[in-house]
């Protein structure tokens, strides 16, 4: 099928604005809209800037706004689009050239949560067990694979860099509800700032982004409640 599509570019060696570069291209129906990117890359323009890894939905890598909405590249038909594709880089972050953004301050966000696990317990001679209700508190969460498509479709972090965003939270959730672990209330302290969970208007914008399917918003509100039962 014959597809035409509208990439946002921008090099800031050479450009002083972002542009727009249009491609007619011929892929199959079944095609992903990364591999319709690759068509343009590799046989129409050379210069086109994107980040990719393993192109089946594990790595987050080639996370971007298709079509006014952030997707993985990877996970989305051309087929599903009628008319133009239209592919723009996150929004929010610094743009390093065409489709490639700057995640360093997504990156300080999620290391300021404290993403790992707190024990200081003497390491037991086998795995420290979980009931299957115990696991199943935190699950949903584990699912995160920092694509930065939730905190990138957040109108908070838009307006406020310095908001934790909901990557981080989904973060801190999977293991402030994880039995196996004792950084809870040093994360929740965290989250109780300014700038952790009480920005969220629940606007469910997260929710409606991640590719996974992980319940965001819920998530913060879990967090927003556990804050409030341990000041009442």
């Amino acid at each position: 099928m014959n597809v035409h599509m509208k990439i946002r570019r921008y090099n800031p060696e050479k450009d002083k604005m972002p542009w727009w570069g249009e491609y007619d291209i011929e892929v199959a129906g079944a095609d992903r809209v990364l591999d319709a990117l690759h068509e343009v890359k590799w046989h129409h323009d050379g210069s086109l800037t994107l980040r990719r890894s393993c192109a089946h939905g594990v790595c987050g890598s080639d996370a971007m706004r298709i079509n006014g909405r952030n997707m993985l590249a990877c996970k989305v038909l051309v087929q599903d689009f009628k008319g133009t594709i239209v592919v723009e880089p996150l929004l929010g972050f610094r743009v390093i050239k065409d489709l490639i953004v700057d995640f360093e301050p997504f990156f300080a966000q999620y290391r300021s949560v404290l993403p790992y696990l707190i024990n200081d317990e003497q390491p037991p001679t086998e795995e420290r067990l979980q009931s299957p209700a115990q696991r199943a508190r935190f699950d949903d969460t584990t699912k995160c694979i920092l694509c930065a498509c939730c905190t990138t479709a957040c109108p908070v972090f838009w307006s406020d860099t310095q908001y934790v965003g909901p990557a981080a939270i989904v973060q801190a959730h999977r293991f402030i509800f994880d039995s196996r672990d004792e950084g809870r209330e040093e994360r929740l302290e965290i989250l109780n700032d300014k700038s952790g969970v009480w920005k969220c208007r629940t606007i469910f914008n997260c929710t409606e982004a991640c590719p996974r399917g992980i319940e965001v918003t819920r998530a913060i509100g879990e967090i927003k409640q556990e804050l409030l039962l341990r000041r009442y």
